[in-house]
Parts: C-alpha cells; structure tokens; sequence
C-alpha cells in the first residue's frame, strides 16, 4: 500500500471510526463514571431551530370545549389537546408559502370530510392556470387521505401525499400534515373544535 501524499485514513480505519459512531447513542444512554466522557455532548447536538416542541393550551384557550387545534406557523407544528386533557398530541406540518397567503385567528372545525376531492379555488387558478379544474379523492389529490374544513372559506388542515412539503412553506394557505397524522386526528377532532392560528 503506498502513502497518500494526504494522510487520508485506510478503508479499515475508516470503518472502525464508523462502527464507533453508529454505537455512540447506545454509549451515550449509558452511565459515565465523571471525569472520563471527553467532552461535552451539549457541545455537539444540533438544536431545532423552530422550536417545535411541546405547549400547554392555558396561554391559547379559555378551555378546552370540544377540544382544541393550535396550528404555529413559525415552528410549523399542530398541537392537540381533547376536552378530557387526557390526550395531547404533536405533529409537524406544511404552512403557506407566504405571508400574503397566511391566515392567523380563531375559527373552528366545520366539516370532517373523510374522502376529500379538491378545487383550486379562484385565485390558485389565476396564478397556475394549467392546473386542473377539479382532482377527485385517490393518490393524486392533494388533500390527502383526510380533510379538517375550518370556518374560513377554501382554508383546511389535511393530509398530503407529497411528504417533501412537511415542515415547509409549501401550501396556497392550507395547513397540511402527513396521511398518518391526519388520519389520527381527524379521529379525535369533532366539528365544533376550536382551531386557532398563531
């Protein structure tokens, strides 16, 4: 084997480093004597950034009649709450490109739409007139496989197909979650549940 003018590690090496990366969390889990971790794991874990992270309703709603949806557009993130505060749920989510295209209040559920067939409503239709007119319930719909209609005409939490858009801005308005996640609480949301946007 001849020296690499770089000093770049043998293939063997490489994968040792590796097998001892890949067994870090299960080390990290483990009691440490003090003094022998060599460094200081808060050092090199990187934090989110979007604070997507757990909140109680108190500061949002005066209670918790029918339950109650929170939908935070910064960290891009829905949290549930059911009217027995025996439930609580978190979930990431898609929110609209653009402040313009952004909703913010209270409003409620109106319709749980178990199949939704989607439109692109008047103004979606100006900006991308090549899209079609209407797309019935199935894999290309873009409301998923579950549909939350909230009080504000065209506005909805739904499912989404194209998982690429979660955690971004990526809808014309609507607030779109993963199929499993929509599925799940479109089970427990009942019309009549409070939805605010913040």
């Amino acid at each position: 084997m001849s020296k690499s003018p770089f000093n770049s590690p043998s293939r063997r090496a490489f994968l040792a480093g590796s097998a001892a990366l890949i067994g870090a969390p299960a080390l990290a889990q483990q009691n440490v004597p003090a003094g022998q971790a060599s460094r200081d794991p808060s050092q090199s874990v990187r934090r989110n950034i979007s604070s997507f992270r757990s909140l109680a309703w108190q500061p949002y709603f005066d209670n918790l009649r029918n339950g109650a949806v929170l939908v935070d557009i910064d960290s891009r993130a829905v949290h549930y709450w059911n009217e027995e505060q025996t439930i609580y749920k978190l979930y990431p989510s898609s929110v609209p490109l653009t402040e313009d295209l952004t909703r913010r209040g209270r409003t409620r559920v109106i319709l749980k739409d178990p199949k939704p067939d989607w439109r692109p409503t008047p103004s979606m239709k100006k900006r991308n007139p090549e899209w079609p007119d209407y797309i019935g319930p199935g894999p290309e719909n873009p409301l998923g496989t579950r549909s939350l209609h909230l009080s504000w005409t065209y506005y909805r939490i739904h499912g989404t197909h194209d998982t690429r858009k979660i955690g971004r801005k990526s809808s014309n308005g609507c607030i779109g979650l993963y199929n499993e996640h929509i599925e799940e609480l479109y089970e427990m949301a009942k019309v009549g549940t409070q939805v605010l946007l913040i």
